[in-house]
Protein backbone atom coordinates (compact mmCIF):
# COMPACT_ATOMS: atom_id res chain seq x y z
CA UNK A 1 0.00 0.00 0.00
CA UNK A 2 2.75 2.49 0.69
CA UNK A 3 4.43 1.58 -2.46
CA UNK A 4 1.40 2.43 -4.29
CA UNK A 5 0.59 5.62 -2.16
CA UNK A 6 4.38 6.89 -3.01
CA UNK A 7 3.67 5.56 -6.94
CA UNK A 8 0.25 7.88 -6.98
CA UNK A 9 2.11 10.81 -5.06
CA UNK A 10 4.99 10.66 -7.66
CA UNK A 11 2.13 10.27 -10.50
CA UNK A 12 0.39 13.54 -9.34
CA UNK A 13 3.70 15.56 -9.28
CA UNK A 14 4.53 15.01 -12.45
CA UNK A 15 0.61 15.60 -13.76
CA UNK A 16 0.55 18.78 -11.90
CA UNK A 17 4.13 19.89 -13.76
CA UNK A 18 2.08 18.93 -17.36
CA UNK A 19 -0.32 22.03 -18.32
CA UNK A 20 -3.31 21.28 -19.62
CA UNK A 21 -3.49 23.71 -22.71
CA UNK A 22 -6.75 24.56 -23.75
CA UNK A 23 -6.98 26.27 -27.38
CA UNK A 24 -7.65 29.76 -27.38
CA UNK A 25 -10.59 29.74 -29.84
CA UNK A 26 -11.78 26.63 -28.65
CA UNK A 27 -15.14 26.36 -26.72
CA UNK A 28 -15.25 25.52 -23.19
CA UNK A 29 -18.67 24.47 -22.17
CA UNK A 30 -19.76 25.03 -18.87
CA UNK A 31 -22.49 23.06 -17.40
CA UNK A 32 -23.98 24.19 -14.15
CA UNK A 33 -26.98 23.24 -11.55
CA UNK A 34 -28.09 23.17 -8.26
CA UNK A 35 -28.41 20.27 -5.59
CA UNK A 36 -31.39 19.66 -3.35
CA UNK A 37 -29.47 21.33 -1.13
CA UNK A 38 -29.64 24.52 -2.65
CA UNK A 39 -25.52 24.26 -3.21
CA UNK A 40 -24.49 25.43 -6.74
CA UNK A 41 -22.31 23.36 -9.10
CA UNK A 42 -20.34 24.53 -11.85
CA UNK A 43 -18.47 21.85 -14.56
CA UNK A 44 -15.69 21.62 -16.77
CA UNK A 45 -14.98 18.66 -18.31
CA UNK A 46 -11.06 17.96 -19.03
CA UNK A 47 -10.59 14.77 -19.79
CA UNK A 48 -6.84 15.31 -20.87
CA UNK A 49 -5.05 14.37 -17.50
CA UNK A 50 -6.50 11.93 -14.75
CA UNK A 51 -7.06 14.71 -12.21
CA UNK A 52 -9.71 16.74 -11.20
CA UNK A 53 -9.43 20.02 -9.35
CA UNK A 54 -12.43 21.30 -7.34
CA UNK A 55 -13.03 24.91 -5.56
CA UNK A 56 -15.91 25.43 -2.91
CA UNK A 57 -17.23 28.89 -2.17
CA UNK A 58 -19.05 30.03 0.85
CA UNK A 59 -19.83 33.83 1.70
CA UNK A 60 -17.77 34.09 4.81
CA UNK A 61 -15.17 36.17 3.48
CA UNK A 62 -12.86 39.33 5.56
CA UNK A 63 -16.09 41.06 4.78
CA UNK A 64 -17.86 39.52 7.61
CA UNK A 65 -15.35 39.55 10.42
CA UNK A 66 -16.98 40.86 13.18
CA UNK A 67 -15.82 44.31 14.95
CA UNK A 68 -12.72 44.27 16.80
CA UNK A 69 -11.64 40.46 15.78
CA UNK A 70 -9.63 41.31 12.10
CA UNK A 71 -8.30 38.11 10.78
CA UNK A 72 -11.31 35.68 11.77
CA UNK A 73 -12.32 34.55 8.62
CA UNK A 74 -9.09 33.60 7.39
CA UNK A 75 -7.96 32.34 10.79
CA UNK A 76 -10.67 30.29 10.57
CA UNK A 77 -10.39 28.58 7.39
CA UNK A 78 -6.66 27.92 7.69
CA UNK A 79 -7.98 26.23 11.23
CA UNK A 80 -9.91 23.40 9.64
CA UNK A 81 -6.81 22.01 8.21
CA UNK A 82 -5.39 21.57 12.05
CA UNK A 83 -7.35 18.76 13.11
CA UNK A 84 -10.98 16.65 12.40
CA UNK A 85 -13.08 15.42 15.14
CA UNK A 86 -13.97 12.04 16.06
CA UNK A 87 -17.46 11.80 14.86
CA UNK A 88 -19.33 8.36 13.36
CA UNK A 89 -16.71 6.05 14.82
CA UNK A 90 -14.49 7.32 12.85
CA UNK A 91 -11.62 8.60 14.78
CA UNK A 92 -10.12 11.77 15.54
CA UNK A 93 -7.08 13.25 13.89
CA UNK A 94 -4.51 15.86 14.77
CA UNK A 95 -2.59 17.94 12.07
CA UNK A 96 0.03 15.76 11.79
CA UNK A 97 -1.99 12.77 10.92
CA UNK A 98 -4.39 14.81 8.79
CA UNK A 99 -1.26 16.02 6.69
CA UNK A 100 -0.05 11.74 6.68
CA UNK A 101 -3.30 11.15 5.31
CA UNK A 102 -3.12 13.77 2.56
CA UNK A 103 -0.06 12.61 1.74
CA UNK A 104 -0.56 9.17 1.23
CA UNK A 105 -3.97 10.08 -1.04
CA UNK A 106 -1.32 12.04 -2.91
CA UNK A 107 -3.40 15.00 -3.28
CA UNK A 108 -4.51 18.22 -1.16
CA UNK A 109 -6.80 20.20 0.60
CA UNK A 110 -7.31 23.01 2.18
CA UNK A 111 -9.11 26.57 3.11
CA UNK A 112 -8.21 30.17 3.14
CA UNK A 113 -10.28 33.45 3.04
CA UNK A 114 -10.12 36.90 0.87
CA UNK A 115 -12.19 39.88 1.34
CA UNK A 116 -14.94 38.25 0.07
CA UNK A 117 -15.32 34.44 0.45
CA UNK A 118 -14.29 31.63 1.99
CA UNK A 119 -12.78 28.83 0.10
CA UNK A 120 -11.97 25.41 -0.04
CA UNK A 121 -9.67 23.61 -3.19
CA UNK A 122 -9.35 19.80 -3.68
CA UNK A 123 -6.82 18.25 -6.00
CA UNK A 124 -6.71 14.75 -6.63
CA UNK A 125 -5.79 12.13 -9.23
CA UNK A 126 -8.86 10.47 -10.65
CA UNK A 127 -8.16 6.80 -10.33
CA UNK A 128 -11.31 5.59 -8.37
CA UNK A 129 -9.46 4.17 -5.19
CA UNK A 130 -7.48 7.86 -4.71
CA UNK A 131 -10.75 9.89 -5.66
CA UNK A 132 -12.86 7.81 -3.32
CA UNK A 133 -10.44 8.16 -0.41
CA UNK A 134 -9.84 12.36 -1.13
CA UNK A 135 -13.01 13.27 -1.55
CA UNK A 136 -14.20 11.42 1.75
CA UNK A 137 -11.68 13.10 3.73
CA UNK A 138 -12.04 16.07 2.42
CA UNK A 139 -15.51 16.44 3.83
CA UNK A 140 -14.32 15.12 7.22
CA UNK A 141 -12.16 18.59 7.21
CA UNK A 142 -14.96 20.42 5.47
CA UNK A 143 -17.45 19.02 7.90
CA UNK A 144 -16.12 18.27 10.70
CA UNK A 145 -13.00 20.62 11.86
CA UNK A 146 -12.03 20.14 15.55
CA UNK A 147 -10.40 23.46 16.22
CA UNK A 148 -7.77 22.72 18.90
CA UNK A 149 -7.09 25.11 21.31
CA UNK A 150 -3.61 24.19 21.66
CA UNK A 151 -2.79 24.43 18.18
CA UNK A 152 -4.24 27.88 17.86
CA UNK A 153 -2.65 29.35 21.28
CA UNK A 154 0.48 28.00 19.42
CA UNK A 155 -0.14 30.17 16.25
CA UNK A 156 -1.53 32.72 17.71
CA UNK A 157 1.92 33.40 19.37
CA UNK A 158 2.86 32.81 15.61
CA UNK A 159 0.63 35.20 13.78
CA UNK A 160 1.37 37.86 16.65
CA UNK A 161 4.75 37.36 16.09
CA UNK A 162 4.61 37.78 12.18
CA UNK A 163 2.15 40.96 12.52
CA UNK A 164 5.15 42.66 14.47
CA UNK A 165 7.51 41.75 12.12
CA UNK A 166 5.55 42.89 9.62
CA UNK A 167 4.88 45.99 11.29
CA UNK A 168 8.55 47.41 10.80
CA UNK A 169 7.97 47.33 7.28
CA UNK A 170 7.32 50.81 5.46
CA UNK A 171 5.15 49.06 2.97
CA UNK A 172 2.74 47.23 5.76
CA UNK A 173 2.63 51.29 6.96
CA UNK A 174 1.34 52.45 3.99
CA UNK A 175 -1.32 49.63 2.81
CA UNK A 176 -2.79 50.02 6.10
CA UNK A 177 -3.47 53.66 6.25
CA UNK A 178 -4.05 53.97 2.52
CA UNK A 179 -6.49 50.62 3.18
CA UNK A 180 -8.24 52.85 6.08
CA UNK A 181 -8.44 55.99 4.42
CA UNK A 182 -9.93 54.33 0.80
CA UNK A 183 -12.42 52.36 2.44
CA UNK A 184 -14.08 54.78 5.11
CA UNK A 185 -14.35 52.20 8.11
CA UNK A 186 -15.83 49.60 5.48
CA UNK A 187 -14.77 46.10 6.03
CA UNK A 188 -12.86 46.19 3.20
CA UNK A 189 -10.37 48.44 4.75
CA UNK A 190 -10.10 46.20 8.14
CA UNK A 191 -6.10 45.57 9.01
CA UNK A 192 -5.17 41.80 10.93
CA UNK A 193 -3.20 43.27 14.37
CA UNK A 194 -1.52 42.38 16.89
CA UNK A 195 -4.73 43.30 19.24
CA UNK A 196 -7.39 41.54 16.95
CA UNK A 197 -5.75 38.25 16.84
CA UNK A 198 -5.34 38.49 20.38
CA UNK A 199 -9.40 38.64 20.89
CA UNK A 200 -10.07 35.68 18.81
CA UNK A 201 -10.91 32.69 20.21
CA UNK A 202 -11.40 28.89 19.25
CA UNK A 203 -15.75 29.58 20.65
CA UNK A 204 -14.72 32.46 17.74
CA UNK A 205 -13.98 30.01 14.86
CA UNK A 206 -16.73 27.81 16.00
CA UNK A 207 -19.48 30.62 16.10
CA UNK A 208 -18.17 32.27 12.41
CA UNK A 209 -18.24 28.66 11.06
CA UNK A 210 -21.74 27.86 11.47
CA UNK A 211 -22.28 30.28 8.36
CA UNK A 212 -20.85 27.36 5.94
CA UNK A 213 -23.67 25.56 5.46
CA UNK A 214 -24.46 23.48 2.33
CA UNK A 215 -27.00 25.74 0.53
CA UNK A 216 -24.49 28.51 0.40
CA UNK A 217 -21.73 26.76 -1.34
CA UNK A 218 -20.99 27.31 -4.75
CA UNK A 219 -18.85 24.31 -6.17
CA UNK A 220 -16.68 24.78 -9.19
CA UNK A 221 -15.17 21.33 -10.73
CA UNK A 222 -12.51 20.56 -13.71
CA UNK A 223 -11.17 17.30 -14.02
CA UNK A 224 -11.54 14.14 -15.69
CA UNK A 225 -14.83 13.56 -14.40
CA UNK A 226 -18.59 13.40 -15.73
CA UNK A 227 -21.25 15.61 -14.75
CA UNK A 228 -22.81 12.32 -12.63
CA UNK A 229 -19.14 11.85 -11.27
CA UNK A 230 -19.05 15.79 -10.52
CA UNK A 231 -22.51 15.72 -8.72
CA UNK A 232 -21.53 12.84 -6.45
CA UNK A 233 -18.18 14.44 -5.56
CA UNK A 234 -20.32 18.00 -4.41
CA UNK A 235 -22.96 16.03 -2.33
CA UNK A 236 -19.77 13.75 -0.73
CA UNK A 237 -17.81 17.29 -0.17
CA UNK A 238 -20.68 18.95 1.64
CA UNK A 239 -22.38 15.92 3.28
CA UNK A 240 -21.11 16.39 6.60
CA UNK A 241 -21.84 20.04 6.83
CA UNK A 242 -24.95 20.56 9.04
CA UNK A 243 -28.61 21.07 7.11
CA UNK A 244 -29.50 24.11 8.80
CA UNK A 245 -32.05 26.72 7.67
CA UNK A 246 -30.50 28.60 4.66
CA UNK A 247 -31.96 32.21 6.00
CA UNK A 248 -30.20 35.02 4.42
CA UNK A 249 -27.41 36.18 5.44
CA UNK A 250 -27.50 39.98 6.47
CA UNK A 251 -26.52 42.63 3.77
CA UNK A 252 -23.07 44.58 4.08
CA UNK A 253 -23.36 48.01 3.10
CA UNK A 254 -21.02 49.35 0.14
CA UNK A 255 -18.02 51.64 0.35
CA UNK A 256 -18.50 54.71 0.49
CA UNK A 257 -17.23 57.54 -1.62
CA UNK A 258 -14.89 60.04 -0.61
CA UNK A 259 -16.09 63.13 -0.51
CA UNK A 260 -12.53 64.95 -0.69
CA UNK A 261 -8.79 64.55 -1.40
CA UNK A 262 -6.84 63.12 2.21
CA UNK A 263 -3.23 63.33 2.29
CA UNK A 264 -1.09 61.33 4.74
CA UNK A 265 2.12 61.92 5.34
CA UNK A 266 3.44 59.44 7.84
CA UNK A 267 7.26 59.55 9.30
CA UNK A 268 9.71 56.44 8.58
CA UNK A 269 13.55 55.64 8.79
CA UNK A 270 13.76 54.18 5.43
CA UNK A 271 15.76 54.08 2.50
CA UNK A 272 12.57 54.31 -0.10
CA UNK A 273 9.88 56.16 0.42
CA UNK A 274 6.27 54.67 -0.17
CA UNK A 275 3.39 56.33 -1.90
CA UNK A 276 0.08 54.71 -2.63
CA UNK A 277 -2.85 57.22 -4.11
CA UNK A 278 -6.19 56.00 -4.80
CA UNK A 279 -10.14 55.53 -4.48
CA UNK A 280 -12.79 53.28 -3.95
CA UNK A 281 -13.22 51.53 -7.71
CA UNK A 282 -15.74 49.81 -8.75
CA UNK A 283 -17.76 46.48 -8.00
CA UNK A 284 -16.96 43.15 -10.08
CA UNK A 285 -20.70 43.21 -11.52
CA UNK A 286 -20.23 46.83 -13.07
CA UNK A 287 -20.36 46.67 -17.08
CA UNK A 288 -18.43 48.92 -17.20
CA UNK A 289 -15.27 45.74 -16.51
CA UNK A 290 -13.92 45.27 -19.61
CA UNK A 291 -13.06 49.29 -20.24
CA UNK A 292 -11.78 49.55 -17.61
CA UNK A 293 -9.56 46.35 -17.75
CA UNK A 294 -7.93 47.68 -21.00
CA UNK A 295 -7.62 51.60 -19.84
CA UNK A 296 -5.53 50.46 -16.78
CA UNK A 297 -3.19 48.46 -19.02
CA UNK A 298 -2.43 51.67 -20.89
CA UNK A 299 -2.95 53.71 -17.26
CA UNK A 300 -0.35 52.00 -15.75
CA UNK A 301 -1.41 47.78 -15.94
CA UNK A 302 1.26 47.52 -18.70
CA UNK A 303 4.20 47.35 -16.85
CA UNK A 304 7.42 49.15 -18.43
CA UNK A 305 4.91 50.43 -21.86
CA UNK A 306 2.49 51.72 -19.35
CA UNK A 307 1.72 56.06 -19.30
CA UNK A 308 2.83 55.99 -15.80
CA UNK A 309 6.00 54.11 -16.44
CA UNK A 310 6.60 56.08 -19.23
CA UNK A 311 6.28 59.55 -17.32
CA UNK A 312 7.21 58.21 -13.68
CA UNK A 313 10.17 56.10 -14.37
CA UNK A 314 11.37 56.62 -18.26
CA UNK A 315 10.97 60.67 -18.77
CA UNK A 316 12.22 61.70 -15.11
CA UNK A 317 13.84 58.25 -13.39
CA UNK A 318 11.78 58.70 -10.18
CA UNK A 319 11.23 55.67 -9.86
CA UNK A 320 12.34 52.23 -10.67
CA UNK A 321 8.83 50.91 -10.51
CA UNK A 322 5.16 52.58 -10.86
CA UNK A 323 2.14 50.71 -11.22
CA UNK A 324 -1.79 50.93 -11.11
CA UNK A 325 -4.66 48.27 -10.75
CA UNK A 326 -8.16 47.87 -9.71
CA UNK A 327 -9.47 45.51 -6.89
CA UNK A 328 -12.62 45.12 -8.12
CA UNK A 329 -14.95 42.34 -5.70
CA UNK A 330 -18.72 42.43 -4.38
CA UNK A 331 -18.26 45.93 -3.22
CA UNK A 332 -15.91 48.72 -4.89
CA UNK A 333 -12.41 47.64 -4.78
CA UNK A 334 -9.92 49.97 -4.46
CA UNK A 335 -8.33 51.67 -7.54
CA UNK A 336 -4.73 51.90 -6.51
CA UNK A 337 -1.39 53.99 -7.83
CA UNK A 338 1.89 52.16 -6.64
CA UNK A 339 5.75 53.43 -6.50
CA UNK A 340 8.53 53.67 -4.51
CA UNK A 341 11.36 56.53 -4.97
CA UNK A 342 14.39 58.58 -2.78
CA UNK A 343 12.29 60.96 -0.11
CA UNK A 344 13.60 63.47 -1.61
CA UNK A 345 11.95 63.13 -4.68
CA UNK A 346 8.46 61.56 -3.07
CA UNK A 347 6.62 65.41 -3.51
CA UNK A 348 7.63 65.26 -7.24
CA UNK A 349 6.76 61.66 -8.00
CA UNK A 350 3.40 62.08 -6.65
CA UNK A 351 2.50 65.01 -8.46
CA UNK A 352 3.55 63.62 -11.80
CA UNK A 353 1.66 60.53 -10.87
CA UNK A 354 -1.71 62.61 -10.31
CA UNK A 355 -1.08 64.60 -13.51
CA UNK A 356 -0.85 61.68 -15.52
CA UNK A 357 -4.13 60.32 -13.82
CA UNK A 358 -5.70 63.35 -14.08
CA UNK A 359 -4.91 63.42 -17.75
CA UNK A 360 -5.60 60.25 -18.79
CA UNK A 361 -9.51 60.62 -16.81
CA UNK A 362 -9.83 63.65 -19.30
CA UNK A 363 -8.72 61.92 -22.82
CA UNK A 364 -8.86 58.51 -22.59
CA UNK A 365 -5.70 56.31 -24.90
CA UNK A 366 -5.20 56.97 -27.89
CA UNK A 367 -5.65 54.38 -30.91
CA UNK A 368 -2.34 53.21 -30.91
CA UNK A 369 -2.52 52.14 -27.06
CA UNK A 370 -5.56 50.78 -27.30
CA UNK A 371 -4.50 48.57 -29.91
CA UNK A 372 -1.22 47.79 -28.35
CA UNK A 373 -3.56 46.87 -25.25
CA UNK A 374 -6.45 44.67 -27.03
CA UNK A 375 -2.69 42.92 -28.77
CA UNK A 376 -2.04 42.12 -25.12
CA UNK A 377 -4.85 41.12 -23.96
CA UNK A 378 -5.79 38.81 -26.64
CA UNK A 379 -2.58 37.24 -27.17
CA UNK A 380 -2.18 36.13 -23.67
CA UNK A 381 -5.52 34.56 -23.22
CA UNK A 382 -4.30 31.43 -23.95
CA UNK A 383 -2.36 31.75 -20.55
CA UNK A 384 -5.40 32.34 -18.26
CA UNK A 385 -6.61 29.35 -18.98
CA UNK A 386 -3.93 26.73 -19.91
CA UNK A 387 -4.10 24.14 -16.48
CA UNK A 388 -6.65 22.60 -14.74
CA UNK A 389 -5.94 25.02 -11.91
CA UNK A 390 -6.37 28.08 -13.71
CA UNK A 391 -9.80 26.64 -15.27
CA UNK A 392 -11.25 26.03 -12.01
CA UNK A 393 -10.01 30.13 -10.81
CA UNK A 394 -11.78 31.40 -13.56
CA UNK A 395 -14.98 28.57 -13.11
CA UNK A 396 -15.49 29.70 -9.54
CA UNK A 397 -15.38 33.43 -10.22
CA UNK A 398 -18.25 33.10 -12.86
CA UNK A 399 -19.57 30.81 -9.97
CA UNK A 400 -19.37 33.91 -7.79
CA UNK A 401 -19.80 36.48 -9.56
CA UNK A 402 -22.62 35.27 -11.35
CA UNK A 403 -21.20 35.78 -14.77
CA UNK A 404 -22.39 34.13 -18.09
CA UNK A 405 -21.80 30.73 -18.33
CA UNK A 406 -19.92 32.05 -22.41
CA UNK A 407 -18.00 34.43 -20.26
CA UNK A 408 -14.56 32.42 -21.26
CA UNK A 409 -15.77 31.94 -24.81
CA UNK A 410 -16.70 35.25 -25.02
CA UNK A 411 -14.10 36.84 -23.25
CA UNK A 412 -11.59 38.00 -26.34
CA UNK A 413 -15.19 39.16 -28.39
CA UNK A 414 -15.61 41.61 -25.26
CA UNK A 415 -11.96 42.76 -25.31
CA UNK A 416 -11.87 43.33 -29.20
CA UNK A 417 -15.57 45.60 -29.32
CA UNK A 418 -14.03 48.56 -26.44
CA UNK A 419 -13.00 51.95 -28.14
CA UNK A 420 -10.97 54.31 -27.05
CA UNK A 421 -14.43 56.22 -26.50
CA UNK A 422 -15.65 53.35 -24.07
CA UNK A 423 -12.60 53.56 -21.95
CA UNK A 424 -12.69 57.45 -21.50
CA UNK A 425 -16.06 57.67 -20.77
CA UNK A 426 -16.19 54.27 -18.15
CA UNK A 427 -12.96 56.12 -16.40
CA UNK A 428 -14.88 59.50 -16.15
CA UNK A 429 -17.43 57.15 -14.35
CA UNK A 430 -14.95 55.55 -11.80
CA UNK A 431 -12.75 58.23 -10.80
CA UNK A 432 -12.31 61.38 -9.72
CA UNK A 433 -8.31 62.27 -9.33
CA UNK A 434 -9.25 65.74 -7.29
CA UNK A 435 -11.00 63.62 -4.62
CA UNK A 436 -8.31 60.76 -4.30
CA UNK A 437 -6.35 59.55 -1.23
CA UNK A 438 -2.18 60.04 -1.20
CA UNK A 439 -0.39 58.22 1.51
CA UNK A 440 3.20 58.41 1.72
CA UNK A 441 5.54 56.64 3.96
CA UNK A 442 9.03 57.57 4.54
CA UNK A 443 9.22 61.13 3.15
CA UNK A 444 8.03 64.50 4.29
CA UNK A 445 6.16 65.55 1.11
CA UNK A 446 4.55 68.95 2.54
CA UNK A 447 7.98 70.02 3.48
CA UNK A 448 9.47 69.22 0.47
CA UNK A 449 6.91 70.97 -1.65
CA UNK A 450 8.17 74.63 0.07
Amino acid sequence: MRILNFLARGALAGLFACAFVAPAAAALPIQKWQQASGAQVLLIESPGLPMVDVEIDFDAGERRDPAGKAGLAGITADMTSKGIAARNGEPALDENQLGEAWADLGASFGGGAGLDRMSFNLRSLTYPDLLDKAVKLAARELGEPSFPDTVWQRDRQRMIASIREANTRPATVAARAFGQAVYGGHPYGNDTTEESVSRIAVQDMQDFYRAILPCRAKVSIVGAVSRAQADQIATTLLSRLPNGRCEPLPPVAEVPALSAAAERNIPFASAQAHVLIGQPGYKRSDPDYFPLLLGNYVLGGGGFVSRLSEEVRQKRGLSYSVYSYFSPGMHAGAFTVGLQTRPDQAAQAVQVSRDVVRRFVAEGPTEAELKAAKDFMIGGFALRIDSNRKLVDNLANIAWYDLPLDYLDTWTKQVEKVTAADIKAAFARKLQPDRMVTVVVGADVASARQ
